[in-house]
């Protein structure tokens, strides 16, 4: 007997359900990018970037859909020849009947969402959303067992993320005590407000800039909130298993066509750095 095929119009309405398309960001683009939806779904790819190697690899292991969580087409493109990278982006998609879905800002904000999964990694308990944006709940701010030092802490954080070349930088003294901690996954350095008020102890992000980062540290006079740029692929990649969990208990609700499914997480790195020289090690030695 020939059971029903699960097809993509099936696993979008079901990752719409867990990270609805209207709490996204109002500048943000998500959603399905290219498929068919009644194509059917027999795997699923994940990954935060849906690089041109990272499509590769979809389309090597035979995924019918690429899940990521930055999107490929941010900004309008006037061609998608393969002469530039977002065309063979497209294109390969399209050649090897690979659909793509992002799930970008309504990931970030969702419970449980990205930030949830920084903060896990993180230690953290007793979360609370950090800010409002745009009626949405923006970064966590949740609380250690038990005051640690900043090196420890971020020492610890480095051993929970995947590895990047880039590591953790930290603006605060090693010494200094930590407890409560404010995560954005991805670039954050447009909530320092927020995290003053919040009181946390020090603030887990990436992308932070020498401007912010200088003038934040003024403000706070040496002492808290510390920053911790901890790199925007490895805050944002530790989501990934959540949502391949979620969304297999998701499909597995629709009945047997919704278990079949085969579901795989990229292990490639796709944050851009390759090596750094000359890094400074806690308490100032190289």
């Amino acid at each position: 007997m020939q059971h029903e095929q699960l097809t993509l119009a099936d696993v979008v309405a079901a990752l719409e359900a867990l990270y609805p398309p209207e709490t996204a960001q109002s500048w943000d683009q998500v959603g399905l990018v290219a498929g068919d939806p009644t194509q059917p779904v027999r795997r699923i790819h994940f990954a935060v970037d849906p690089t041109l190697a990272v499509i590769d690899e979809a389309r090597t292991m035979g995924a019918d859909l690429l899940v990521t969580h930055h999107p490929l087409l941010l900004r309008g493109v006037h061609s998608v020849a393969t002469t530039t990278a977002k065309g063979a982006s497209v294109t390969s998609l399209v050649a090897g009947k690979v659909a793509l879905y992002v799930a970008h800002t309504n990931a970030d904000v969702a419970n449980p969402g990205v930030c949830d999964a920084l903060a896990r990694a993180c230690g953290l308990g007793e979360l609370e959303p950090l800010a409002v944006v745009e009626g949405q709940p923006m970064g966590r701010v949740g609380v250690l067992p038990a005051p640690v030092s900043l090196a420890d802490f971020t020492t610890a954080l480095y051993a929970a993320l995947p590895r990047a070349a880039g590591g953790i930088r930290v603006a605060g003294p090693a010494e200094a005590p930590v407890r409560r901690v404010a995560v954005v996954g991805g670039a954050g350095d447009d909530m320092f407000a927020h995290v003053r008020a919040s009181g946390a102890d020090v603030y887990v992000t990436a992308d932070l800039r020498h401007h912010p980062v200088l003038e934040a540290r003024e403000e706070s006079r040496g002492g808290p909130p510390y920053l911790v740029d901890a790199g925007h692929w490895a805050t944002e990649s530790v989501w990934l298993a959540s949502a391949e969990e979620r969304l297999r208990a998701a499909l597995a609700e629709l009945g047997e066509r919704g278990t079949t499914v085969d579901t795989h997480m990229s292990r490639l790195r796709t944050d851009p750095w390759d090596f750094v020289v000359g890094a400074e090690a806690p308490g100032g030695t190289s």
